[in-house]
């Protein structure tokens, strides 16, 4: 159940599950599974390759689906929670390595720390990302690092620099 009383994340898992598709948990709810969490009404998910179609016309069926370039948006009016489907296939490996964590107090596929690392750096270097997003995805960066300071080796220069 979501903080807002409805039943979209409950109703997302269960029909994820129910049809057998692989996802895991990527972006800031990800990072909240690792480090001391922030509140967010976001869910960042990332769908098998090979399951991608099938999910995106299930989803459409039960949800309001906006499709962009490298994502689906899902919406449930009533609801605060906006799940996002990364659809750029970079980061498609995620999934068969993730491992089960709590997230919004479900345990649910989450993908693991070193990838989550590497989705925030390649978003933080998006430069097609709204200026906002990018200062998150730095934030993010910042408290893994901070959390998990040996991490640092595979974070760019760049970032690096941005951060201090």
């Amino acid at each position: 159940m979501t903080l807002d009383g409805s039943n979209f994340l409950d109703s997302l898992i269960s029909i994820l599950d129910e049809h057998g598709i692989a996802y895991c948990v990527i972006g800031g709810q990800a990072v909240n599974a690792y480090v001391e969490p922030l509140v967010s009404l976001d869910l960042d998910l990332v769908i098998a390759t090979d399951q991608l179609a099938d999910a995106e016309a299930l989803l459409g069926t039960h949800f309001q689906l906006e499709r962009f370039p490298y994502s689906l948006n899902l919406t449930l009016p009533g609801s605060g929670l906006r799940v996002q489907i990364q659809t750029d296939p970079r980061y498609s490996p995620f999934v068969s390595r993730a491992e089960r964590r709590e997230i919004l107090g479900i345990p649910l596929p989450v993908a693991q720390l070193a990838d989550i690392l590497q989705g925030k750096v390649w978003a933080a270097q998006d430069p097609e990302r709204r200026p906002s997003k990018r200062r998150k995805d730095l934030l993010d960066i910042e408290r893994i690092l901070e959390a998990y300071p040996e991490l640092g080796a595979h974070v760019p220069p760049d970032i690096l620099d941005r951060l201090n």
